[in-house]
Protein backbone atom coordinates (compact mmCIF):
# COMPACT_ATOMS: atom_id res chain seq x y z
CA UNK A 1 0.00 0.00 0.00
CA UNK A 2 1.39 3.36 -1.15
CA UNK A 3 0.85 6.29 1.60
CA UNK A 4 0.70 10.00 1.27
CA UNK A 5 3.51 11.86 2.78
CA UNK A 6 3.50 15.51 4.17
CA UNK A 7 6.33 17.11 5.85
CA UNK A 8 5.29 20.16 7.81
CA UNK A 9 7.59 23.05 8.56
CA UNK A 10 7.19 24.96 12.01
CA UNK A 11 9.09 25.93 14.37
CA UNK A 12 11.02 24.45 17.43
CA UNK A 13 8.79 26.43 20.44
CA UNK A 14 5.79 25.11 18.81
CA UNK A 15 6.14 21.60 17.56
CA UNK A 16 5.10 19.61 20.97
CA UNK A 17 2.06 21.70 20.36
CA UNK A 18 1.32 21.30 17.00
CA UNK A 19 2.05 17.96 17.36
CA UNK A 20 -0.85 17.48 19.53
CA UNK A 21 -2.86 19.09 17.51
CA UNK A 22 -2.36 16.97 14.92
CA UNK A 23 -2.89 13.62 17.10
CA UNK A 24 -6.26 15.34 18.19
CA UNK A 25 -7.05 15.53 14.41
CA UNK A 26 -6.83 11.90 14.25
CA UNK A 27 -3.33 11.67 12.54
CA UNK A 28 -1.11 9.08 14.43
CA UNK A 29 2.55 8.86 14.15
CA UNK A 30 3.68 11.89 13.44
CA UNK A 31 7.53 11.92 13.55
CA UNK A 32 9.12 15.52 14.54
CA UNK A 33 13.07 16.34 13.77
CA UNK A 34 14.76 19.94 15.02
CA UNK A 35 18.23 20.64 16.20
CA UNK A 36 17.26 21.82 19.63
CA UNK A 37 20.84 20.38 21.57
CA UNK A 38 20.02 17.47 23.68
CA UNK A 39 20.27 18.38 27.59
CA UNK A 40 22.33 16.02 29.99
CA UNK A 41 19.32 14.33 30.97
CA UNK A 42 18.81 13.36 26.87
CA UNK A 43 21.85 11.84 26.50
CA UNK A 44 21.69 9.88 29.90
CA UNK A 45 18.62 8.04 28.16
CA UNK A 46 20.59 7.46 24.79
CA UNK A 47 22.51 4.44 24.86
CA UNK A 48 25.67 5.15 23.39
CA UNK A 49 29.01 6.11 23.46
CA UNK A 50 29.58 8.87 21.01
CA UNK A 51 26.64 11.30 19.88
CA UNK A 52 26.24 12.19 16.70
CA UNK A 53 26.86 15.63 15.75
CA UNK A 54 24.02 18.02 15.55
CA UNK A 55 23.92 21.25 13.17
CA UNK A 56 23.39 24.27 14.73
CA UNK A 57 19.83 25.13 15.71
CA UNK A 58 18.04 27.20 13.71
CA UNK A 59 14.44 27.06 15.43
CA UNK A 60 12.86 25.48 12.94
CA UNK A 61 11.31 21.83 13.39
CA UNK A 62 9.83 19.55 11.06
CA UNK A 63 6.71 16.99 11.46
CA UNK A 64 6.15 14.24 9.30
CA UNK A 65 2.47 12.38 9.05
CA UNK A 66 0.98 10.17 6.98
CA UNK A 67 -2.55 9.82 5.43
CA UNK A 68 -3.60 6.83 3.41
CA UNK A 69 -4.62 6.90 0.15
CA UNK A 70 -8.06 6.52 0.28
CA UNK A 71 -8.58 9.79 2.86
CA UNK A 72 -9.73 12.50 1.92
CA UNK A 73 -6.79 14.54 2.39
CA UNK A 74 -8.06 17.81 1.14
CA UNK A 75 -10.14 18.34 4.31
CA UNK A 76 -7.98 16.78 6.61
CA UNK A 77 -4.96 19.48 5.42
CA UNK A 78 -7.71 22.01 5.25
CA UNK A 79 -8.40 21.61 8.93
CA UNK A 80 -4.58 21.69 9.50
CA UNK A 81 -4.20 24.52 8.34
CA UNK A 82 -7.06 25.93 9.82
CA UNK A 83 -5.95 24.83 13.51
CA UNK A 84 -2.17 26.62 12.59
CA UNK A 85 -3.85 29.92 11.85
CA UNK A 86 -5.61 29.93 15.20
CA UNK A 87 -2.33 29.05 16.54
CA UNK A 88 -0.68 32.08 14.95
CA UNK A 89 -2.30 34.39 17.58
CA UNK A 90 -0.41 32.88 20.60
CA UNK A 91 2.04 31.16 19.32
CA UNK A 92 4.79 31.25 16.90
CA UNK A 93 4.38 28.78 14.16
CA UNK A 94 6.54 29.53 11.23
CA UNK A 95 6.06 29.15 8.27
CA UNK A 96 3.84 25.91 8.29
CA UNK A 97 4.29 24.60 4.97
CA UNK A 98 3.24 21.59 3.70
CA UNK A 99 5.30 19.21 1.34
CA UNK A 100 3.27 16.35 0.12
CA UNK A 101 5.09 13.14 -1.59
CA UNK A 102 4.59 9.31 -1.50
CA UNK A 103 5.59 6.50 0.57
CA UNK A 104 5.42 2.67 0.75
CA UNK A 105 4.13 0.76 3.30
CA UNK A 106 5.64 0.93 6.67
CA UNK A 107 6.02 -1.34 9.86
CA UNK A 108 4.34 1.28 11.92
CA UNK A 109 3.99 -0.71 15.01
CA UNK A 110 7.93 -1.32 15.16
CA UNK A 111 10.39 1.23 13.50
CA UNK A 112 9.49 3.46 16.35
CA UNK A 113 10.86 1.11 18.93
CA UNK A 114 14.57 2.16 17.98
CA UNK A 115 14.04 5.17 19.63
CA UNK A 116 12.43 4.60 22.90
CA UNK A 117 13.80 3.08 26.07
CA UNK A 118 13.22 2.69 29.73
CA UNK A 119 13.21 6.13 31.51
CA UNK A 120 12.70 7.00 35.18
CA UNK A 121 9.50 9.37 36.66
CA UNK A 122 10.73 10.13 39.65
CA UNK A 123 10.43 6.57 41.60
CA UNK A 124 8.86 5.02 38.28
CA UNK A 125 10.20 2.92 36.46
CA UNK A 126 8.63 3.33 32.46
CA UNK A 127 9.49 0.34 30.32
CA UNK A 128 8.98 -1.35 27.06
CA UNK A 129 8.45 -4.81 26.74
CA UNK A 130 11.96 -5.88 24.92
CA UNK A 131 13.89 -4.22 27.60
CA UNK A 132 14.08 -6.37 30.99
CA UNK A 133 14.19 -4.57 34.71
CA UNK A 134 17.76 -4.50 35.97
CA UNK A 135 18.64 -5.54 39.57
CA UNK A 136 19.09 -2.23 40.80
CA UNK A 137 15.61 -0.98 39.98
CA UNK A 138 13.70 -3.88 41.46
CA UNK A 139 12.70 -1.74 44.20
CA UNK A 140 11.24 0.77 41.96
CA UNK A 141 7.41 1.19 41.02
CA UNK A 142 7.33 -0.44 37.05
CA UNK A 143 5.00 -0.01 34.80
CA UNK A 144 5.04 -1.32 31.04
CA UNK A 145 4.08 0.10 28.69
CA UNK A 146 4.59 -0.21 24.47
CA UNK A 147 2.49 2.55 22.75
CA UNK A 148 2.47 1.48 19.50
CA UNK A 149 -0.18 2.94 17.81
CA UNK A 150 -1.94 5.23 20.23
CA UNK A 151 -0.60 8.20 21.81
CA UNK A 152 1.20 7.99 25.47
CA UNK A 153 4.62 6.68 26.55
CA UNK A 154 4.97 8.86 30.03
CA UNK A 155 8.12 10.78 28.37
CA UNK A 156 6.06 14.08 27.43
CA UNK A 157 6.17 17.05 30.48
CA UNK A 158 2.47 16.82 30.41
CA UNK A 159 1.90 13.36 30.82
CA UNK A 160 4.40 13.48 34.16
CA UNK A 161 2.61 16.42 35.58
CA UNK A 162 -0.44 14.12 35.38
CA UNK A 163 1.47 10.93 36.93
CA UNK A 164 2.67 12.92 39.87
CA UNK A 165 -0.74 14.66 40.69
CA UNK A 166 -2.56 11.27 40.51
CA UNK A 167 0.22 9.94 42.83
CA UNK A 168 -0.55 12.46 45.23
CA UNK A 169 -4.67 12.45 45.47
CA UNK A 170 -5.05 8.76 44.26
CA UNK A 171 -6.98 7.08 47.24
CA UNK A 172 -7.14 3.34 48.10
CA UNK A 173 -10.23 1.96 46.46
CA UNK A 174 -10.80 5.15 44.18
CA UNK A 175 -12.54 5.11 41.09
CA UNK A 176 -10.88 6.92 38.12
CA UNK A 177 -11.85 8.07 34.66
CA UNK A 178 -8.66 9.58 32.22
CA UNK A 179 -10.16 11.78 29.28
CA UNK A 180 -7.84 10.83 25.97
CA UNK A 181 -6.30 7.54 27.34
CA UNK A 182 -3.93 6.90 24.29
CA UNK A 183 -1.93 3.87 25.89
CA UNK A 184 -3.69 3.75 29.40
CA UNK A 185 -0.61 4.79 30.69
CA UNK A 186 -2.52 7.02 33.67
CA UNK A 187 -4.99 4.70 34.46
CA UNK A 188 -2.78 1.96 34.96
CA UNK A 189 -0.84 3.99 37.15
CA UNK A 190 -3.77 5.19 39.02
CA UNK A 191 -4.48 1.33 39.74
CA UNK A 192 -0.61 0.63 40.75
CA UNK A 193 -1.36 3.69 43.22
CA UNK A 194 -3.98 1.96 45.16
CA UNK A 195 -7.25 2.72 42.62
CA UNK A 196 -9.80 0.20 42.43
CA UNK A 197 -11.25 0.98 38.81
CA UNK A 198 -9.99 2.81 35.84
CA UNK A 199 -12.27 3.81 32.79
CA UNK A 200 -10.43 5.76 29.70
CA UNK A 201 -12.08 7.43 26.70
CA UNK A 202 -10.23 8.66 23.58
CA UNK A 203 -11.66 9.42 20.02
CA UNK A 204 -8.86 7.01 18.47
CA UNK A 205 -10.14 3.78 18.31
CA UNK A 206 -6.08 2.26 17.98
CA UNK A 207 -6.16 3.14 21.74
CA UNK A 208 -8.60 0.18 22.88
CA UNK A 209 -5.70 -2.63 21.34
CA UNK A 210 -2.56 -0.50 22.54
CA UNK A 211 -4.34 -0.04 26.01
CA UNK A 212 -5.04 -3.61 26.52
CA UNK A 213 -2.15 -5.05 25.07
CA UNK A 214 -0.19 -2.47 27.88
CA UNK A 215 -2.70 -3.57 30.62
CA UNK A 216 -1.78 -7.57 30.11
CA UNK A 217 1.89 -6.22 30.10
CA UNK A 218 1.11 -5.52 33.49
CA UNK A 219 -1.15 -8.01 35.05
CA UNK A 220 -4.20 -5.71 34.66
CA UNK A 221 -7.27 -7.56 34.15
CA UNK A 222 -10.47 -6.24 32.23
CA UNK A 223 -12.57 -6.26 35.19
CA UNK A 224 -9.91 -3.20 36.43
CA UNK A 225 -9.86 -0.98 33.49
CA UNK A 226 -12.61 -0.16 30.85
CA UNK A 227 -11.42 1.55 27.03
CA UNK A 228 -14.68 3.05 25.24
CA UNK A 229 -14.34 5.73 21.89
CA UNK A 230 -15.78 8.22 21.41
CA UNK A 231 -16.19 12.28 22.33
CA UNK A 232 -17.39 12.43 25.92
CA UNK A 233 -18.43 15.88 25.40
CA UNK A 234 -21.06 16.10 22.99
CA UNK A 235 -21.99 11.84 23.01
CA UNK A 236 -24.53 11.36 25.32
CA UNK A 237 -23.94 7.49 24.93
CA UNK A 238 -20.33 8.05 26.02
CA UNK A 239 -21.68 10.37 28.64
CA UNK A 240 -23.83 7.62 30.30
CA UNK A 241 -21.61 4.79 29.57
CA UNK A 242 -19.34 6.59 31.48
CA UNK A 243 -21.77 7.12 34.56
CA UNK A 244 -22.29 10.09 36.30
CA UNK A 245 -21.21 11.52 39.77
CA UNK A 246 -19.26 8.02 40.06
CA UNK A 247 -15.17 9.36 39.99
CA UNK A 248 -13.02 10.25 42.42
CA UNK A 249 -10.73 11.45 40.21
CA UNK A 250 -11.28 12.57 36.21
CA UNK A 251 -7.56 13.30 34.49
CA UNK A 252 -7.35 15.06 31.22
CA UNK A 253 -3.92 15.32 29.62
CA UNK A 254 -5.51 17.31 26.60
CA UNK A 255 -4.97 20.55 24.60
CA UNK A 256 -6.54 23.86 26.10
CA UNK A 257 -8.95 24.47 23.61
CA UNK A 258 -10.64 21.05 24.64
CA UNK A 259 -10.72 21.21 28.19
CA UNK A 260 -13.21 24.50 28.01
CA UNK A 261 -15.56 22.89 26.42
CA UNK A 262 -14.93 19.46 28.16
CA UNK A 263 -14.67 20.74 31.95
CA UNK A 264 -18.58 21.94 32.31
CA UNK A 265 -19.58 18.26 31.09
CA UNK A 266 -17.35 16.64 32.57
CA UNK A 267 -17.85 17.94 36.31
CA UNK A 268 -21.01 15.58 36.23
CA UNK A 269 -19.25 12.10 35.87
CA UNK A 270 -17.38 13.58 39.27
CA UNK A 271 -18.21 12.56 42.63
CA UNK A 272 -18.70 15.78 44.97
CA UNK A 273 -15.50 16.14 46.68
CA UNK A 274 -14.05 14.73 43.38
CA UNK A 275 -10.66 15.74 42.09
CA UNK A 276 -9.92 17.23 38.63
CA UNK A 277 -6.27 16.93 36.94
CA UNK A 278 -5.38 18.32 33.55
CA UNK A 279 -2.90 18.89 31.60
CA UNK A 280 -1.77 19.79 28.07
CA UNK A 281 -2.00 22.93 28.76
CA UNK A 282 0.46 25.19 27.35
CA UNK A 283 2.06 28.38 29.34
CA UNK A 284 0.27 30.92 27.46
CA UNK A 285 -3.43 28.98 27.81
CA UNK A 286 -3.27 28.64 31.97
CA UNK A 287 -5.58 31.84 32.52
CA UNK A 288 -8.06 30.33 29.89
CA UNK A 289 -8.13 26.75 31.67
CA UNK A 290 -8.16 28.36 35.11
CA UNK A 291 -10.99 30.37 34.07
CA UNK A 292 -12.65 27.62 32.67
CA UNK A 293 -12.19 25.96 36.19
CA UNK A 294 -14.02 28.72 38.23
CA UNK A 295 -16.77 29.05 35.86
CA UNK A 296 -17.75 25.09 36.64
CA UNK A 297 -18.10 25.88 40.17
CA UNK A 298 -14.43 24.19 40.72
CA UNK A 299 -12.17 25.34 43.66
CA UNK A 300 -8.54 25.12 42.28
CA UNK A 301 -6.16 23.53 44.27
CA UNK A 302 -2.41 23.70 42.14
CA UNK A 303 -1.19 24.88 39.72
CA UNK A 304 1.88 23.45 38.43
CA UNK A 305 4.54 23.69 35.94
CA UNK A 306 7.15 21.45 33.56
CA UNK A 307 9.04 23.66 31.11
CA UNK A 308 6.48 25.32 29.48
CA UNK A 309 3.59 22.97 29.96
CA UNK A 310 1.20 23.72 32.90
CA UNK A 311 -1.01 21.11 34.96
CA UNK A 312 -4.33 22.58 37.08
CA UNK A 313 -5.43 20.59 39.52
CA UNK A 314 -9.18 21.55 40.91
CA UNK A 315 -11.92 19.98 42.68
CA UNK A 316 -15.37 19.88 42.86
CA UNK A 317 -17.46 21.48 45.64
Amino acid sequence: MKWNQFRLTTTAEAEDIVSSMLMDLGIQGVQIEDRIPLTEEDKEQMFVDILPDIPEDDGKAYLTFYLEEEEDKGSILMRVRNELEEMRSYLNVGECTIEESQTEDVDWVNNWKQYFHQFYIDDILVIPSWEKVEAKDEDKLVIHIDPGTAFGTGMHETTQLCIRQLKKYVTEGAQILDVGCGSGILGMLALKFGAAYSVGTDLDPCAIDATHENMEANGISKEQYEVMIGNIIDDKAVQDAAGYERYDIVAANILADVLVPLTPVIVRQMKPGGIYITSGIIDDKEAVVTEALKAAHLEILEVNYQGEWVSVTARRS
